[in-house]
């Protein structure tokens, strides 16, 4: 038969691009080669928060006088927090391949192969023997860990020494000492993890600040945060060489090492778009990530991508949305992606969420802008659950039209409060029509109020 789409990988934007085109009534199938639910759900979003949620509880035993509970002979069992890491995989694999057969997507196990198109102007991919023809392509092959040519790093891999978001997960031991090359989420979350747990944890990261593009100011209290817990950060620093034992670094001109016992090569994610035929249809890349436009399309006619493969927004949640835009598209329903509010998360604890410019970005794009910068002291519920906290939030306000166009924070439920003000920011909601919002109380979110009214 001949597939209306055929989705290229069954990660978070093929597998919900599938489940989308299905339930509309296109005749669908998705091919992944090793697991539905992509990197997202077996090797990072999903196995990391189990992780972080077992140390977060295991902190609370440790410091609970401080809320007047005391807890004796504390202790962390890793061989079941993994196993039980493995569990929730599972169950969410198996609800992924579910929702697939209950829309009338075809889920095929297998490497799929583009290569190209045939007489009658379908697309062909080919899964070993078998070939499938398509109206539609949608890749989404997704994205794999950055391994660069520094001495010793591959050898590590190897040797199971040097470790990428993939291998860390499974570890069955706590190491004693864990160096992090990397002070970006993944590597800042496995810090967070390990350091709970009973690491000694050094980062050591080539910028001058961690979390990337997170707010310089909020990327500070967070390394604070963490130094006070005992992760001894590295900043600035150049990795010249890994070795079984220690990591070596330059700075300053000035070469030091630092002892390992284990490593986490965590420096970013390429977009995977080698050995799965782009050429036979002549996809155009770009820095290594095939182009698309605002409705995610490629060069090529009838051909669309979404989610790592793009390289625009390496985010399950940008994923989703993008596979949703092609969907509609090929479906006939005019629909365009926007990146200017998507939010992101780090889930240390305590926890960062972002959207929007911040004060960086917006006067490198010579935005005229006011910022609100409030302690998250001001938030009652915040003061009751957080001994000490030092978390702030930042509001900013585009002065000429005196809409929200960035807010971040640093607290706990920063996670599942930062939508809210990705609403905001994609509505262009001015501040005189947020202060109409009534927020319910006491929350934290309620901090976002404060800080509009103080503007």
């Amino acid at each position: 038969m001949v597939y209306d789409l055929i989705v290229l990988g069954g990660g978070p934007a093929g597998y919900l691009a599938a489940e989308r085109a299905a339930h509309a009534g296109l005749s669908t199938a998705v091919i992944e080669k090793r697991f539905f639910g992509g990197c997202c759900l077996n090797e990072g979003c999903i196995p990391s928060k189990a992780l972080l949620y077992s140390a977060k509880i295991f902190d609370y035993t440790k410091h609970g006088e401080k809320y007047g509970v005391t807890a004796e002979n504390q202790k962390i069992d890793h061989a079941k927090v993994v196993e039980r890491k493995n569990k929730v995989v599972k169950t969410l694999v198996s609800g992924i391949k579910g929702a697939l057969k209950a829309n009338g997507a075809v889920a095929i196990e297998g490497e799929g192969y583009i290569t190209g198109k045939n007489a009658d102007g379908n697309i062909t991919v080919s899964v070993g023997n078998d070939v499938y023809e398509s109206k539609h392509l949608l890749i989404a092959t997704g994205s794999m860990p950055v391994v660069p040519p520094i001495p010793g790093v591959k050898e590590g891999i190897d040797s199971g020494f040097v470790l990428t978001n993939r291998e860390i997960l499974d570890l069955q031991e706590i190491p004693e000492n864990l160096t992090v090359i990397g002070g970006g989420v993944i590597g800042l979350e496995m810090a967070s993890y390990f350091n709970s747990v009973g690491s000694r944890v050094t980062v050591v990261e080539m910028l001058d600040k961690i979390a990337g593009p997170t707010d310089r100011e909020i990327s500070e209290i967070l390394m604070n945060n963490y130094a006070k817990k005992g992760v001894d950060f590295r900043l600035g620093c150049k990795v010249v060489s890994v070795e079984n034992g220690a990591v070596t670094y330059e700075k300053d001109g000035v070469t030091e090492s630092v002892k390992a016992d284990k490593v986490l090569l965590s420096i970013g994610r390429r977009a995977v778009t080698k050995n799965i035929g782009l050429e036979n249809l002549g996809v155009a890349l770009e820095r290594g990530a095939v182009i698309t436009d605002r409705y995610m399309k490629t060069n090529v006619a009838n051909v669309y991508a979404a989610g790592d493969i793009n390289g625009k927004s390496m985010l399950a949640h940008t994923a989703y949305r993008e596979a949703e835009v092609a969907v509609n598209n090929i479906l006939g329903k005019k629909d365009v992606m926007r990146y200017t509010a998507i939010p992101s998360v780090i889930y240390t604890n305590p926890e960062v969420g972002s959207v929007g410019e911040t004060e960086q970005t917006a006067a490198q794009k010579g935005i005229d802008f006011t910022v609100a910068k409030i302690s998250m002291r001001y938030s009652g519920r915040y003061v009751a659950e957080n001994e000490g906290g030092d978390g702030i939030c930042k509001v900013l306000v585009n002065k000429k039209y005196g809409n929200v166009i960035g807010v971040h924070m640093i607290c706990n439920y920063a996670s599942e409060i930062i939508w809210g003000a990705a609403l905001a920011i994609e509505q262009e909601m001015t501040l005189d029509r947020m202060k109409e919002v009534v927020f319910p109380h006491p929350t934290v979110s309620e901090i976002i109020r404060e800080a509009i009214f103080s503007i």
